[in-house]
């Protein structure tokens, strides 16, 4: 697909905006048109994708900005009535970019291994929350004084071992509404949890994930970390003006 044509297609798509500012040009400099190389491609996202540029597949904008409206009025609706998302994103480039959204925006978030059983066994997680909270009180209360130094160091690392593995859903007290995914493959374990448990998923599918498993699926680059922080911050943007 030639470079120009893309441009103008942007440059036309800019005329088509909804309720929320989307900029196809922005979009198109942040990368988020960028799919896989073919060969990779999902079957069930070829109608999300608008050509080829040498061997990797070009997403239709167009789509994108269609999907991403849906998926922002969604948040928008979810937040305004109090409910809860989660954000989950444990590839090694987004850890930091999900970490300081989440927190940015008050929200739960997992950006390290994603823990089996954390929506589907979820009481047994909250007894682990509730440890570490518990180990952190008493560290914070200088109880472990009367410990030697082996087993203060000891403690120290279990704090550190829970922190990393709860820490981002240390205030969660229960399951949350919605998640945000950064990559549907990534984090497939994450999404078949949300299924069973009626919990809904926006996702950022890229050329190479199925689509139909995300109740809002937005077609768009999920390995660049411009892609990445261009959605995230479109959602941090709505969930920061209509969070209750």
């Amino acid at each position: 697909m030639d470079s120009d044509k893309v441009e103008n297609e942007a440059k036309e798509l800019n005329s088509k905006k909804g309720n929320f500012s989307l900029d196809v040009q922005e979009m198109m400099e942040a990368g988020l048109h960028f799919g896989h190389r073919i060969s990779r491609t999902h079957p069930k996202m070829r109608p999300y994708i608008f050509g080829i540029r040498g061997t990797v597949h070009i997403i239709d904008l167009e789509k994108t900005v269609q999907k991403m409206q849906e998926a922002l009025t969604f948040i928008k609706e979810l937040v305004s009535e109090g409910k809860s998302i989660m954000i989950i994103g444990t590839k090694i480039q987004v850890r930091d970019i999900v970490r300081e959204m989440a927190e940015e925006c008050g929200l739960p978030y997992v950006n390290q291994r994603w823990i089996g059983g954390t929506f589907t066994n979820f009481d047994f997680i909250r007894k682990r929350i509730d440890y570490l909270k518990e180990l952190e009180k008493k560290k914070a209360e200088n109880a472990f004084e009367k410990y030697t130094k082996k087993e203060r160091a000891k403690i120290d690392k279990e704090i550190r071992d829970l922190e990393e593995k709860f820490g981002g859903i240390k205030n969660l007290e229960k399951l949350p509404d919605a998640i945000f995914v950064i990559d549907m493959n990534k984090e497939k374990v994450a999404i078949k949890e949300a299924k069973k448990k009626g919990i809904k998923i926006i996702a950022i599918a890229d050329t190479n994930a199925d689509p139909t498993l995300a109740d809002y699926p937005i077609p768009a680059n999920d390995d660049a970390m411009s892609s990445v922080r261009y959605i995230l911050d479109k959602v941090a943007q709505v969930i920061k003006k209509y969070k209750k």
